[in-house]
């Protein structure tokens, strides 16, 4: 899996690409902690070009989630795919995350 970074503003965005699976998951979570950490929790997900995510991409979204949340930080995604959205609403996970269409909403959900 390859992971693109881009800044839109103040706000970093991550972008992984292919899917979010059990040999990937854990090296994602490390970088969108990083990310998280550097940019004041001021970051988002750009699932747009994950095809689909196994159970320990799942896990670790929601391990990623639970560490913003003791910050006070909700994880953001945005661009998901059918899949993944009905992944997250098959297992009751969507509404751990904030859902957004595309980058630039997800961007100005910060101001």
């Amino acid at each position: 899996m390859e992971i693109v970074e881009q800044v839109s503003g103040a706000v970093r965005v991550l972008k992984p690409r292919g899917p979010l699976s059990e040999s990937d998951a854990d090296a994602f979570k490390v970088r969108a902690l990083a990310v998280h950490t550097a940019s004041l929790g001021r970051f988002l997900v750009d699932v747009s070009a994950v095809p689909f995510v196994d159970s320990r991409g799942l896990e670790v979204l929601l391990e990623i989630t639970e560490e913003l949340g003791q910050s006070g930080h909700a994880l953001k995604l945005c661009g998901c795919n059918e899949t993944i959205r009905e992944v997250l609403q098959l297992t009751d996970l969507a509404s751990l995350f904030e859902h957004f269409a595309d980058v630039n909403t997800a961007v100005r959900s910060f101001l």
